[in-house]
């Protein structure tokens, strides 16, 4: 993937990120950073990689989680397509 968003800035939110030591402090700096709209939104997408990752079709996810199907699509086009992120994370959640 070319780095045309990775620059300085998000560097810093990185290291920001990996500086917190606990779910609280993740919390806390969440909800200083983004909306509670943006944060429902990413933990919706993990959710959904996480029901993909799981083998749930899309009608079940849709039920469990409101997501639209194009959240799913996208979603399933980064787990399969994507840099693995996804996959590292689900990897380590488990």
């Amino acid at each position: 993937m070319p780095r045309t968003w990775k620059d300085r800035q998000t560097d810093q939110l990185c290291r920001a990120v990996l500086s917190l030591e606990t779910e609280g402090e993740v919390y806390l700096f969440l909800e200083d950073i983004a909306t509670i709209g943006e944060i429902r939104s990413l933990s919706q997408r993990l959710e959904v990689s996480r029901l993909l990752d799981m083998g749930h079709n899309y009608h079940q996810i849709v039920q469990q989680t409101g997501a639209s199907t194009a959240t799913i699509s996208r979603v399933k086009k980064n787990l399969e397509y994507g840099v693995d992120g996804y996959k590292v994370v689900l990897g380590r959640m488990k």
